[in-house]
Parts: C-alpha cells; structure tokens; sequence
C-alpha cells in the first residue's frame, strides 16, 4: 500500500490541485483516472476520512470483493430520477471494458462464479483488489491524504474552498466528490457529503437504507435460523405496470428475520412502505414450482404417500414442517386423505408463503444507499454538476443503486472513471 501522503498544504500551491473526496470504490477510481487524464499538468488529491480507504471493497462478498456480475442488468437498477439518465451513465464504460481493466491494468486475475453470476479476484481476496486500486492510484502521482474528513465546501472565485476537519483549508481548481452515502458506516460513510452538496443547492432525493436485511418482530421464524435454500421472492404490485416485481436468488432465515440475496434485493420496497397505510406485501415461493403445479402433487385419490415425506424430497425437513405446522396438516396424513380445503391452503404456502416482515437493519446492515443527488442535476457524460462548473459528482451519493452481484460496483467503477476523466480533462 502507497504511505499516506503529507498535507497538501506544504506542497506548492500552484497550480491548484484536483481535489477528489473519499477513497472507496468510486473515489479510487476517480482518482486514477483524473491523475492519468491530467498527467501533470496538475496536481491530484485524494482525500480519505479513514485510516487505510477501500473499506467497502474489503468487506464486500463476504470478504472476497464480487468486483462485477457477469451480466449488466440497468433495467434492475432503482432511481426517483430518469432511467435514462441512469442507463446512460452505467454503460458508458462496458462491462467487458472494465473486466479487462481490472485483469489488464490492475492486474487482478478474475473468475466467474457461475452458480452467483459474479467475477471474484481469483485469490478470493477482496484486499487484493484495494491494494491494486491504490497502486494505480500511486502510479497516476495521485496524492493520498488519510484521516482527512471534509466538512465544508465552497466556491472561492474561480477555484474551491475545502475545509477539513483538522481546522486545515485547501484550494482546489476542480472538486471530484465521492464520499458515499450512509451505508455500513464503520467503513467510513456518514452521509456527510450529501449533507454539502444539499447545502449547495442539490436536490438530495429522500435517501433510505437499501439491500439490507428484514426483520420480524416478534422473530416467529427464529426457530429456522441457519435454514437457506434458493427462492423466488415476489412483490405484488411493485414491477412496471402493476405487475409483481419478482427476485430470484437465496434466501436464509436468521435469528430476527430474514436475509440471503433475494431478500436484499426487494428490501427497499419493505423501508420505503414500512410506515405506509399499505405496507408492501412480499410472498415467498419455495422451489421451483408454482401453485398449481403443488396442488397437482398433493392431489391424489389413492395410493400410500404421505404428506411429510413428500414435501421433504423438495424442502429442509425444519422447513417442511414448519409449513405443514402452520397449515394445521399432519405429516403423517396420506396424500389419499387430505382435503381439499388443506390442499389448496398448503399449495399456496409452497407457493406464495406471505413473509411476515415487520422491519430492516437499516444502515448499519444496507449494502448501499437508496436515493441521494438527482441525476437530473448531473452531466450524465461527464459526471460534472449543472449547478456548479468544476464540481463533479459519482458513486454511491447519486440517485441509483442495484441489485446484489457487483452491480453496484459496477456503478461506482463507471461513475468514478468517467468523472475522473472529465475533471482531468478541464486542464489538459
């Protein structure tokens, strides 16, 4: 890892630095690709609130970094702004463009997981993919000032005002601002960013935790805890046109609630509803059949099977009979001698279980950050603000997110790269 920088303020001061704000995923590349695009015609700053920058990388994938998916997916992503806009920004760099950038520049050899649909570093170590980012960040003469908190920015006449934490003052001649937005907060975000760039006059659209667990109070499926298995998760209502919003993927119970990625991936619908008059419904199907399909299993006119040992060919044997509990059904029953009242009531809790969620980790859980700057305010090419010449904005502080996968990173590696390439470009 590159060694802290010493403060900007002893170096020259002119020409005025491009200053970017906060090292994650976005910052980073910002600031590699502001150094290469300025290539010394000025100086590039980056400024890190925490001691070491890239925590979010390192926790991602369970400590692995899932560094892209395999497929782009734009149509999944949320934003209040336009999806245009949104489509726009995240394929301006194409995804196998920055799969060889990270296998050709960064020099982190990747793998596609096929069973997750993501590219993990093959180390299967998330540090590796920092480190690398920080290299580069190193080798495009980016400076690296840690522990560096920013809680004031201005225009200053032609250039910028940023006011640290430190009581220091730095000039900038362009601002790159990539400083997150409030999820996973041990890893450095705080929402302060967003709180100045409001303060300058951006519209913030309302922000909430997304991707994050749901709970359920009280946690009547404590006793499952540990169980997990591949779901289809839908929310009725909540896709284009009224019709469900379906996700696919794993799901876990826990010991207050619920999580695994199809979860993560609605959870936004349960925070934003959650104090509604109509909070979102989500339903749960099981395995890969559907309601009719179940009921044509169940029913039978004869013949020995019995109920239990049915549902434990396709279901974890807690999970069976937790159902069968709920329905009021005895495992031990034939198949022969079920009603057709229990039948039906059986094949739509295998088929559409309604999860009886009631809350959300919030922040200290959520993946990322829903809502954040309207992408309207933004130069959807160059990532510069169309309020204030010089100030360029990317990441997890804009309007957008995506689901579970590398989405998100994606996001970020686009954004980042784009307003680095565009700030450095001012002064060449």
């Amino acid at each position: 890892m590159p060694e802290p920088s010493p403060s900007f303020s002893a170096l020259a001061p002119r020409p005025l630095p491009i200053v970017v704000v906060g090292g994650g995923a976005a910052g980073l590349m910002a600031a590699i690709h502001a150094g290469r695009m300025s290539a010394g015609r000025r100086p590039v700053l980056l400024l890190e609130r925490t001691r070491d920058g890239g925590r979010k990388i390192l926790v991602s994938g369970g400590g692995r970094c899932n560094v892209l998916p395999a497929v782009l997916a734009p149509d999944r992503f949320v934003t209040a702004s336009s999806p245009n806009t949104l489509r726009k920004m995240l394929t301006a760099w194409p995804l196998a463009e920055q799969l060889a950038f990270f296998v050709d520049e960064a020099r982190v050899p990747l793998k596609l997981e096929t069973e997750s649909a993501k590219y993990f570093p093959q180390s299967d170590k998330a540090r590796d993919v920092r480190e690398a980012l920080l290299r580069l960040a190193h080798e495009a003469a980016v400076r690296i000032q840690f522990e560096a908190r920013l809680v004031g920015l201005a225009r200053d006449g032609d250039s910028w005002r940023l006011d640290l934490e430190s009581g220091e003052s730095l000039a900038a001649s362009a601002v790159i601002v990539a400083s997150g937005g409030m999820s996973l907060p041990g890893t450095g975000s705080d929402g302060g960013g967003l709180a100045l760039l409001q303060g300058l006059g951006h519209t913030v659209e309302a922000t909430y935790p997304a991707l994050t667990p749901l709970l359920a109070n009280p946690p009547v499926h404590a006793g499952l805890a540990g169980v997990s298995r591949e779901v289809t998760l839908r929310a009725p209502g909540a896709g284009p046109k009224g019709r469900p919003l379906l996700a696919r993927g794993g799901f876990l119970f826990t010991h207050r609630g619920y999580s695994g990625p199809a979860v993560l991936d609605v959870s936004h619908l349960a925070v934003t509803t959650r104090n509604a008059e109509s909070p979102q419904r989500l339903e749960v199907q099981w395995t890969d059949a559907d309601e009719a399909t179940w009921d044509q299993r169940l029913h039978a006119s004869g013949g020995t099977s019995f109920v239990g040992p049915l549902l434990e060919r396709h279901l974890e044997s807690r999970l069976a009979a937790r159902l069968l509990e709920e329905c009021g059904i005895d495992p031990r029953l034939s198949l022969a001698r079920l009603r057709r009242e229990d039948r039906l009531n059986l094949a739509a809790a295998l088929a559409r279980y309604p999860l009886p969620w009631t809350g959300d980790e919030g922040y200290a859980k959520a993946e990322v950050t829903g809502g954040g700057v309207a992408l309207s305010e933004i130069d959807a090419r160059t990532l510069e603000s169309r309020l204030h010449p010089g100030l360029f904005l990317c990441g997890e502080l804009l309007d957008a997110f995506g689901p579970i996968g590398g989405h998100n990173f994606a996001w970020a590696w686009a954004t980042g790269r784009a307003a680095g390439i565009a700030a450095g470009a001012k002064f060449v």
